[in-house]
């Protein structure tokens, strides 16, 4: 197995080639997204935004009540696994903001996947949303919905500490995703 994803990676970034192009679709499935190559380490594309994520989740019991909980910040959760952490790990700074931005990419503003590679985001997402939920709170639950509060980041101070002007002060925007089912997640 080992093997098989180094020359999969390998394939993936040499110049193109025979191989390569004929194995394309097959490369690309195996490292997207989980191993996407990319030079952010040496340019960094900043955030012009910050992101606040939180998720709810709906247990349907047999008799047909719904109970929903509260809403769970996971964006919470990440910053204070970063926080005071002197080695913080890559994953847990960037997993969940990552997967958000694929998403935002894939999908329209209708929450409609275009195409498979657009599913397997969504279930991506999903899936982080619904580890973490079950991580925090326990017990079981059958579907999930997720918040997204993005709150812009105000420009920087002028050296006379002045802010330049702007048109208007941005404001926050919400976003609801719709309710996702999950497999039986959780645990009692």
């Amino acid at each position: 197995m080992t093997l098989f994803h180094v020359l999969l990676v390998f394939l993936y970034v040499v110049p193109p080639n025979t191989i390569s192009k004929a194995y394309s679709q097959q490369i690309n499935g195996w490292v997207r997204p989980l191993f996407q190559q990319n030079w952010r380490l040496f340019g960094p594309n900043p955030q012009s935004v910050n992101r606040k994520m939180s998720a709810r989740v709906r247990q349907t019991a047999p008799g047909g009540t719904t109970q929903v909980s509260g809403w769970i910040d996971l964006t919470a959760t990440d910053d204070a696994a970063v926080k005071h952490n002197v080695f913080p790990s890559h994953t847990a700074q960037n997993m969940l903001r990552q997967a958000w931005n694929t998403y935002l990419k894939t999908h329209g503003g209708d929450d409609q996947p275009r195409s498979e590679r657009a599913v397997m985001i969504e279930k991506y997402l999903r899936n982080i949303a619904a580890d973490r939920v079950a991580a925090q709170r326990g017990g079981t639950f059958d579907s999930i919905q997720l918040r997204v509060i993005t709150l812009p980041i105000a420009a920087p101070r002028t050296a006379e500490g002045s802010r330049p002007a702007a048109a208007a002060p941005a404001r926050a925007v919400t976003r609801y995703l719709p309710w996702w089912k999950v497999a039986s997640h959780g645990t009692d």
